[in-house]
């Protein structure tokens, strides 16, 4: 009978084997699945007089071969792989939508102020001044353009946010079903390896959605955390999370992802504690990536709109009246807050703001000890402080003036955006050819008895300094014209330097002004707003007459005058975008981005390569090798025939016995 025994648990046990080892076959396409083995272990022998006798195996447990510490790490690689790799796909989208060439936005700036030389050459020429409002429409349509198809990322961008949550707590309840089960399964003192396996997939399948960590619990189930401390599961009790805007800045469209205690209200979790996964990536490119597209944008869009409105606004229409803006832009930039300051950024006022200081960042006003606080640029931590609101409100930060009515409490937060929705907004509002302001407002005529060298470089109008802005010289235009010819003259004197007196001939007799102010040839002089530049050695006695271009004396000449266009021409060479030329802005805004979508990618590529290995690692533990498991089948079959042939050798045994006793 011992024989039958040791046979019958041998073959047993090498059944056992033997649908392990099929188990692990038809498994090795199965995602998660941890190769099994079967952990056989000796049948404690019966003594005899002669010893002990064998009785056999029996099979002790189903091993299943994975290693928790590799596990946790490939899930971690894979978090942070799929957070980098969703950021990297977006800011290509990004990159898709500041496009170069003819089509691009580039084209269109400089096309619209090339387009002003045809005016230049021919101010009466309606067909030129047609061309270029056909050109300052277009461009601020491309402006327009480019900034819808950034709206279409962000929807597409808080869409995915949004399946993503679901996904997330449909993981997550799935979770803790898991664990519900394996606690049941464990207490009849075996491990439910699958349901492992079950479990384990999918925590690593949350991690593709947001990074998480795990600690074991004395009953079989696991603690699933984000954030690093936000309990996601606990036992068989899921959590939940949604994706809202931000609590901390109402209105401004800034993305937050939001834990939900069972019976508390939702908590915003910090954007930098949710390490990787897809959400995190979303969030980033949502907040700092797509944020910086549109700031890079809508300051193209602000600087070039308020610069050329300044400067048209400067000149004179065909029809002899003050220009009017050539663009429409954002009056105000408001801030967020979900506390009691009050503030804004005044961009109507030109005296408020300077375009070529601006920078491409969201701004944060942080009161520390209100009224004082400091002023952070969110695009690199730069801090500046002040110690009140009128302090704050008497500086210019890159170019803006922040003017609050209201101060906030110690630690409030407002944020700004001044520049996120100028490029969505602006657009062309003058139609009529007649009404582009070509003409300058001032009029420059050289003394007819001059001996010197002097000649006529460059008259414009610039509103510098701002204020008081631009003061046109004395009108002859009076009820009783003076006998006396209107204007600002200057009149130069010998020596070395050369320099010259400015008279107001605008009263009798001419009021002096300024006196021997030096002069060098080239240099511009600048006077009430607006400038003239001479070239050449003047003699003594030489003038040079400005006058108001409106003066009855020079009757129409300033239909004939393209001073001003020419100003608004030569606005492409003048540093605005972060040191770059007006005209080069657009190329500065591709290369930010081109840079950032690049730096994205190598890191996508190489947390891609981290991420494999460490599954690879993982898997040489816990993966299936068919080669192995088939060396596997035929051993486990060989030991399963010998076992039957135990049996069969017993049996005869047992039947020769039975039939001698019979005898």
């Amino acid at each position: 009978m011992s024989l039958l025994n040791v046979g019958a648990r041998a073959l047993l046990a090498n059944q056992t084997a033997l649908q392990t080892t099929g188990h692990n076959i038809a498994n090795v396409s199965t995602a998660g699945y941890s190769r099994q083995s079967v952990h056989l272990q000796t049948v404690q022998g019966q003594f005899s007089g002669g010893g002990y006798v064998g009785n056999g195996v029996n099979v002790a447990t189903i091993l299943r071969n994975h290693d928790e510490l590799m596990t946790r790490q490939a899930a971690a690689a894979q978090a942070v792989q799929a957070g980098d790799t969703v950021r990297a796909e977006r800011l290509t989208q990004l990159q898709d939508v500041f496009q170069g060439g003819a089509s691009g936005l580039g084209a269109a700036v400089n096309d619209m102020l090339n387009s002003l030389a045809d005016v230049v050459a021919a101010p009466t020429d309606i067909t030129a001044r047609t061309v270029s409002l056909t050109r300052v429409n277009e461009m601020a349509a491309r402006m327009r353009s480019s900034a819808d198809q950034l709206h279409e990322i962000e929807y597409s961008v808080n869409e995915q946010l949004g399946n993503d949550a679901t996904r997330i707590n449909q993981l997550a309840k799935s979770i803790a079903d898991a664990n519900e089960q394996v606690s049941r399964a464990k207490g009849n003192g075996q491990s439910p390896n699958d349901l492992l396996d079950r479990r384990d997939q999918l925590i690593r399948e949350l991690n593709q959605y947001i990074q998480t960590t795990q600690i074991p619990a004395d009953d079989g189930s696991i603690g699933v955390f984000i954030g690093g401390s936000q309990a996601l599961v606990l036992g068989s009790t899921p959590a939940t999370v949604s994706i809202s805007e931000s609590q901390l800045f109402p209105g401004s469209k800034q993305m937050g992802l939001f834990f939900n205690r069972p019976g508390a209200s939702p908590a915003e979790m910090q954007a930098g504690m949710l390490g990787g996964g897809e959400v995190a990536g979303l969030l980033q490119f949502a907040n700092n990536d797509l944020a910086e597209g549109r700031n890079l944008l809508g300051r193209m869009a602000l600087a070039i709109g308020t610069t050329m409105n300044q400067q048209q606004t400067l000149g004179l229409t065909l029809d002899g009246q003050p220009g009017k803006p050539l663009f429409a832009t954002p009056a105000a930039a408001n801030g967020y807050t979900q506390g009691s300051a009050v503030g804004s950024i005044d961009l109507s006022d030109s005296t408020k703001f300077s375009p070529t200081q601006f920078a491409a960042s969201d701004y944060e006003v942080r009161f520390t000890s209100p009224p004082a606080g400091q002023v952070v640029r969110m695009s690199d931590g730069k801090t500046t402080a002040f110690t009140d609101l009128n302090n704050l409100r008497s500086m210019q930060i890159d170019g803006l003036t922040f003017d609050f009515s209201a101060a906030g409490n110690a630690g409030e937060r407002v944020l700004f955006k001044p520049f996120a929705d100028a490029a969505a907004s602006i657009k062309a509002l003058i139609n009529s050819p007649r009404d582009l302001a070509a003409a300058n407002p001032v009029n420059a005529a050289m003394g007819k008895s001059n001996a010197g060298t002097l000649q006529l470089a460059e008259l414009k109008a610039t509103g510098l300094p701002n204020p008081p802005g631009l003061v046109l010289p004395p009108n002859g235009d009076t009820a009783t014209p003076p006998a006396f010819a209107g204007g600002i003259q200057l009149r130069f004197n010998a020596g070395s330097p050369a320099t010259y007196d400015v008279l107001d001939q605008g009263s009798s007799p001419p009021m002096p002004v300024a006196a021997a102010q030096p002069f060098t040839s080239g240099q511009p002089i600048t006077i009430d707003g607006w400038s003239i530049t001479l070239q050449g050695t003047p003699q003594g006695g030489d003038t040079v007459t400005i006058g108001n271009a409106k003066d009855p004396q020079y009757g129409d000449i300033y239909t004939r005058n393209a001073g001003n266009a020419s100003a608004l021409m030569a606005l492409r060479d003048v540093k605005m975008f972060d040191e770059s030329k007006l005209s080069d802005g657009y190329a500065g805004l591709m290369a930010q981005v081109g840079t950032r979508t690049q730096s994205a990618s190598y890191a996508a590529k190489l947390s891609e390569s981290i991420a494999s290995n460490l599954e690879a690692d993982r898997t040489a533990v816990s993966g299936v090798n068919l080669d192995e498991e088939a060396a596997r089948l035929i051993q486990y079959q060989q030991a399963y025939q010998a076992s039957a042939k135990v049996l069969q050798i017993a049996q005869n045994i047992f039947d020769n016995l039975i039939q001698s006793m019979g005898r």
